[in-house]
């Protein structure tokens, strides 16, 4: 089997390209070291040429890549709609892992989620064997979207949302669409996390606390807070278009696990995958 993978350098790409056993071709915007097993195709998601290299001869293409954040929601939509459409062509049929979000799910309430919401369309439309999966917040070592989370948590502080998330480990994710890649549910919509259930934002920056050694206080942040920090540029992650994302009161994934029974199951429990991504983060001298 040759998996071929878009998004193969980024924080869940890379972790797929560590944990994969069959070979791999992946689509690269610049050269990379050389990896057994491993062939990088240069290009990007526009490049049409790149994509039938990456797609021709693969078994099953895993479609990772996409746009978290873009000025308007043309920049969403160029990544992530017209991303996907020309991946899906090029994959002709092939076994197709897309890698959605919980935010599609709600797509009037952010530009991204929208964008992804439409990319599942054009995936759901297709004739393929397609499987698309919807991660909730992913964490682990190398994540630089949670890092302000346990920066805060190591001074003692944190900030909580209303409402209940679900999380997942980066290398459960990254186990997951590989599962999937032989075989599995088809042409279905599945929502996985770590098997907890979910949690409240301030069971988590709790938890993050443990992992750092430090009993965080608790600051609750009202849904309307959520809106005047983005709209006062607090914090440059924390855009309007994420804070409509983030006061959202229900981002826990619903049924996806029970469905992979029998090729998959979560395996890193939220304590231990903390406790990795906190000694990552010092490592690297993030926190």
């Amino acid at each position: 089997m040759i998996l071929a993978i878009t998004g193969g350098s980024g924080f869940v790409g890379g972790r797929v390209l560590a944990l994969a056993k069959a070979p791999v071709r992946a689509l690269m915007r610049r050269p990379q070291e050389e990896r057994a097993g491993a062939e990088w195709v240069i290009g990007d998601l526009a490049d049409t040429a790149a994509l039938a290299r990456l797609c021709a001869g693969a078994d099953t293409v895993i479609h990772i890549a996409g746009v978290v954040s873009a000025p308007d929601r043309s920049g969403f939509d160029a990544g992530n709609v017209a991303g996907t459409a020309a991946v899906l062509a090029a994959a002709g049929g092939k076994r197709f892992v897309h890698v959605s979000s919980l935010a599609a799910r709600e797509p009037r309430l952010s530009m991204y989620g929208a964008s992804k919401a439409a990319a599942e369309t054009l995936v759901a439309a297709s004739d393929g064997d397609w499987v698309i999966v919807r991660p909730p917040a992913v964490y682990g070592p190398g994540d630089r979207e949670m890092v302000d989370i346990y920066r805060l948590a190591a001074k003692g502080l944190a900030v909580a949302p209303p409402g209940r998330i679900s999380v997942m480990h980066v290398d459960d994710l990254a186990r997951a669409l590989l599962a999937l890649t032989g075989g599995g549910p088809s042409r279905v919509t599945l929502e996985i996390d770590d098997g907890s259930g979910g949690l409240s934002h301030a069971e988590f920056a709790r938890a993050v606390g443990a992992g750092i050694g430090r009993q965080p206080v608790i600051v609750p942040l009202p849904v309307a807070a959520v809106g005047l920090a983005a709209r006062l540029g607090i914090s440059a992650k924390l855009t309007r278009d994420r804070a409509a994302y983030i006061a959202h009161p229900d981002w826990t994934a619903r049924g996806g696990n029970a469905a992979l029974a029998g090729i998959w199951t979560p395996q890193v429990t939220l304590a231990d995958g903390i406790a990795g991504t906190v000694a990552d983060y010092r490592a690297r001298g993030w926190i």
